[in-house]
């Protein structure tokens, strides 16, 4: 859903990039990270948030940069269940990643290993071979997740011909 980066001035405050389609979104969930060590945020401004951790004691504010340090490049997740279903034509990252990856006529490419987001839309990394295409309909033209695969058709300005 997002990670955490910079400290943001001396109380606490955090940068966070969000993988969301509205980052305000993040706010309303509880995010673990991979130790499952649990967040709450709240925006402040531009990509800025104020952490607390989830504790039995109840939300515990980061208020220190120090301990902001400390969490620069975590990762943060929210529960599946949490999550709402996504609507036709939407999916989501996570079930996108281990998808058959097969060419219009069936050959197989290989599996998609990740989902980039740089800014400029979604991009597949298909392996082996580390073949990158758009995540747009033109280039990945069905996606059947009960069947566990995508069609590709990589666009020609990216498929290497051998020079004659």
């Amino acid at each position: 859903m997002g990670v955490i980066g910079r400290p943001h001035g001396v109380r606490g405050l955090v940068r966070v990039n969000t993988f969301t389609e509205d980052p305000d979104a993040l706010a309303e969930y509880t995010l673990t990270d991979r130790n499952g060590r649990a967040f709450t945020l709240a925006w402040v401004h531009d990509n800025v948030a104020q952490l607390a951790e989830v504790t039995p004691q109840g939300p515990r504010p980061i208020t220190d940069r120090n301990e902001a340090e400390k969490l620069n490049l975590t990762e943060l997740f929210a529960a599946r269940s949490a999550l709402p279903e996504p609507e036709e034509d939407e999916f989501y990252f996570a079930d996108l990643i281990g998808l058959q990856a097969v060419s219009s006529t069936g050959e197989t490419l290989g599996k998609i290993a990740a989902v980039h987001e740089y800014g400029a839309g979604p991009s597949l990394e298909i392996q082996p071979g580390a073949l990158i295409v758009p995540f747009t309909r033109a280039a990945v033209p069905s996606v059947d997740l009960a069947a566990g695969k995508v069609t590709v058709i990589p666009p020609a300005e990216i498929v290497a011909e051998p020079e004659p």
